[in-house]
């Protein structure tokens, strides 16, 4: 989930380290500066006395004069930037993050202002990551909330019987919302890349199979109740095709339904009436590595935006994308899609088509695990 989109920041310098190179003024060379040109003037207003027979006191005067001078003007060249940098730190720690300090200055204040600049953009990545980690949980929770709801309704309603099979359904419905819940804990350490991976091996035709049977049971549900948020469509027909049958995969069963469900759910959207959305597996190019497709019949993505496709909150720029039934959504799905598969150590991105969109992903094998 990557990730608005910033790059990796470079380090700040440490102390005595200039920003950008060589510092050509520091504020000991200023103050050194200082007291030459007051031995300087003083000096020479006493030869300029000798020479003339002027009285000492007049010397003395002009002396103390000129040196508080020169000395106001280096003093405020010193202190100006403080009142800047206070006022920005006064306005960070009441939240707002925009405001920065100019980086005109090169010498030890231009260092502290840049790096309460870079301190300013961390603080305002951090605000911004966790709004949207806010927004990601809320998108992935709706899910199975909706399907429980829908069965439960059903059941109170007198529409469906509370059979062994609709429980189990509500059943399935719950598991996986305690695994979601589950996982704040784990998402709470995406800043410090310490988001655990419960790998193990299983078969892609069955798990994938269920994954399609269940997005299917969801779509139907919130038809039933009318229920916004995600697709409620049912004419469009979800195709698997895994090859080899027996093919196996090594990762986590949980992240990968995030990833699959969320192609699904966005392919199904883009539809157009009674389409077809394929789930294809194949084994990877490199040893015991996987493939994933997912391809819909829609009006697909233009190559200009492919770049901004897994973009938070980017919800694509195609004239009325979506079939009926459907809506917008919140443009969060592809970008927690990005993110399980970077957990993962793998690639995602659209393909070249020659109809709809095509979502590729490929997931390392069992000895590409990254650390």
């Amino acid at each position: 989930m990557s990730r608005g989109q910033d790059g990796p920041r470079s380090p700040a310098p440490g102390p005595g380290e200039p920003w950008g190179g060589m510092r050509p003024f520091s504020i000991k060379t200023k103050l050194g500066a200082l007291v030459v040109i007051s031995v300087l003037i003083t000096t020479g207003l006493s030869m300029i006395a000798v020479h003339t027979k002027t009285e000492l006191r007049f010397i003395t005067v002009f002396s103390m004069i000129a040196t508080l001078l020169i000395t106001q003007f280096v003093a405020h060249s010193l202190t100006a930037p403080l009142g800047e940098m206070n006022t920005v730190a006064r306005s960070i720690s009441h939240g707002d993050y925009t405001r920065r300090v100019s980086e005109k200055r090169r010498d030890e204040l231009g260092d502290l202002g840049q790096t309460i600049n870079v301190m300013a953009d961390e603080l305002e990545a951090q605000d911004r990551h966790r709004k949207e980690l806010v927004a990601n949980v809320s998108h992935e929770l709706r899910t199975p909330i909706a399907g429980l709801r829908a069965v439960l309704e059903n059941v109170v309603d007198g529409i469906a019987e509370a059979d062994t099979e609709t429980m189990r359904t509500a059943l399935k419905q719950t598991e996986r919302l305690g695994r979601l819940v589950e996982t704040l804990l784990d998402l709470s350490r995406l800043d410090n890349g310490v988001v655990p991976l419960r790998r193990r091996r299983f078969e892609v035709w069955p798990y994938l199979s269920g994954v399609l049977k269940e997005a299917n049971m969801v779509a139907s549900a919130r038809a039933t109740m009318g229920s916004g948020g995600s697709h409620t469509r049912t004419d469009v027909h979800l195709h698997l095709d895994v090859t080899p049958p027996e093919l196996t995969a090594h990762a986590d069963p949980e992240r990968i339904h995030q990833v699959v469900a969320n192609l699904i759910d966005n392919a199904v959207k883009h539809s157009p009436p009674h389409g077809r959305v394929t789930v294809k597996a194949r084994r990877g190019a490199l040893p015991d590595s996987l493939e994933l497709e997912v391809l819909d019949e829609g009006p697909g993505i233009p190559r200009s935006e492919w770049h901004r496709v897994f973009e938070r909150f980017n919800r694509g720029t195609v004239r009325r994308p979506h079939g009926p039934g459907s809506d917008g959504g919140t443009g969060l799905g592809l970008a927690i899609a990005r993110w399980a598969v970077d957990l993962h150590g793998g690639r995602i991105g659209v393909a070249e088509s020659e109809r709809g969109c095509r979502i590729l992903i490929t997931l390392p094998g069992e000895s590409s695990v990254p650390s």
